[in-house]
């Protein structure tokens, strides 16, 4: 497989002449830079042209800045799923840009992209501190969210229309692709348009980047379904709690949330295949469990198993984003584990708990709050400057710039990696579920 060229570059608009209007003890210089790969086996690997270290660009605020904030106008935009943390991002964004900055005039653009689509009639909210001041109590996002395509020109119409001048886009790997094609149609039209990226998906799949907001809080509120299931597990005869999270490609979610709440029995994540039926299969491993502790708790993620559930004939179908639509694996399983232990004559209790929609709708906790308002600020930092086409995130302990090029979904569990190893220690199911 080849491997992926790492190109760091930061584009900018232009050169910032302007001294911000920031009183701070230090600003920060292009030249401040991480390494990108710590690791000395890598290095050779990951070098730049002229055989330098590959080395990612610091966040933070600068002591040049390109726009007039008098005289600029800045856009934000939510896209994609909910996840807690969205109006944390959206509340710094707009205090930053008003009260450090003196940007006056922000707008927030409803139901996502399709805000920008003359066709759609969604209306134009404006943003002030007054309006920001508590939103961040609220879970979703003030602005809505909407999934799908847009053309792109039209996009680039409407922000024209509107004289934007910078654009903040909050969305997952889907929007992300689509906020890298408007800088580049802003771009190719020679527009002096600022567009910066918040990356959001609760999943934590996001490659290169350390963490996506409202992951923290996605962990505390499956710890609490979790505990419910514990408690319908044990308070009945062979008392089974299954319980569905988050997680298309990627476990993440699951495996962390079952080393936070220890009363996990088996997690199956969409990186470990596992078998049903089969003497080393995942329901004799659960009958096992049974007649040696009275009750199991188990906790999927909602893209595992997949290949137990779709028929070779059965239509692959996708939302409006193009990502594939899951069948349930939760339901497919309750089904399945009832009736193997009908077969058997064994009395079970199963109690099927999915917090799904409740997880992705609550307000983000305090440690993700934090975390959203550091994004929100940083992002306003690089956007004033002129910085383009890229977005902010943590990279080791470290917030930075990254080219939106750079980012994809795709981060997984690995099956033979430190968490997987710790998840099946804390849960004592078998290394292998499959025949």
């Amino acid at each position: 497989m080849k491997k992926k060229k790492f190109d760091f570059t930061i584009q900018t608009l232009g050169e910032a002449t302007l001294p911000s209007p920031l009183s701070v003890s230090y600003f920060t210089s292009d030249e401040k830079r991480i390494l990108f790969n710590i690791y000395l086996k890598d290095y050779e690997a990951h070098k730049t042209s002229d055989g330098q270290p590959l080395s990612i660009e610091v966040a933070g605020p600068r002591e040049k800045i390109f726009f007039d904030p008098a005289k600029s106008k800045a856009a934000i935009v939510t896209c994609g799923g909910l996840c807690p943390g969205i109006n944390d991002v959206i509340r710094a964004i707009v205090m930053v840009l008003y009260h450090r900055y003196g940007v006056k005039n922000v707008i927030g653009i409803k139901c996502g992209f399709k805000g920008l689509i003359p066709h759609y009639g969604y209306e134009i909210k404006e943003l002030t501190p007054d309006i920001v001041k508590d939103i961040h109590t609220l879970g979703g996002s003030i602005l809505a969210s909407s999934r799908g395509r847009e053309d792109v020109g039209a996009m680039v119409d409407a922000l024209k229309r509107m004289n934007v001048d910078i654009f903040f886009c909050i969305g997952g790997d889907g929007t992300m692709r689509a906020t890298e094609a408007i800088a580049d149609e802003i771009t190719r039209r020679n527009m002096n348009m600022s567009v910066v990226g918040v990356p959001k998906t609760i999943d934590n799949d996001l490659n290169l980047i350390q963490r996506s907001f409202g992951f923290d809080t996605a962990i505390s509120e499956s710890v609490k379904a979790i505990r419910c299931a514990h408690v319908e597990a044990t308070g009945a005869p062979n008392g089974i709690g299954l319980v569905k999270i988050m997680g298309r490609q990627s476990g993440h979610i699951a495996a962390s949330a079952a080393l936070a709440q220890n009363d996990v029995n088996f997690v199956l994540i969409p990186e470990v295949p596992f078998d049903l039926a089969g003497e080393k299969g995942f329901l004799k491993a659960l009958e096992r469990r049974l007649k040696e502790r009275s009750h199991c708790v188990i906790l999927v993620a909602e893209g595992a198993g997949q290949e137990l559930i779709r028929q070779s004939n059965d239509p692959l179908e996708t939302d409006a984003s193009g990502n594939l639509k899951l069948l349930d694996i939760g339901a497919f399983l309750k089904t399945r584990i009832n009736e193997y232990f009908q077969a058997k004559g064994i009395e079970i209790n199963l109690k099927y708990i999915d917090p799904s929609y409740i997880i992705r709708s609550v307000p983000a906790n305090s440690f993700d709050s934090i975390y959203c308002g550091a994004l929100g600020q940083y992002a306003v930092h690089a956007a004033m400057a002129g910085k383009t086409s890229m977005l902010v995130s943590l990279v080791k302990d470290e917030y930075v710039h990254l080219p939106l090029k750079m980012v994809a979904s795709g981060m997984q569990v690995d099956p033979g990696g430190n968490i997987w190893m710790r998840v099946l220690e804390a849960t004592g199911q078998p290394p292998s579920l499959k025949n």
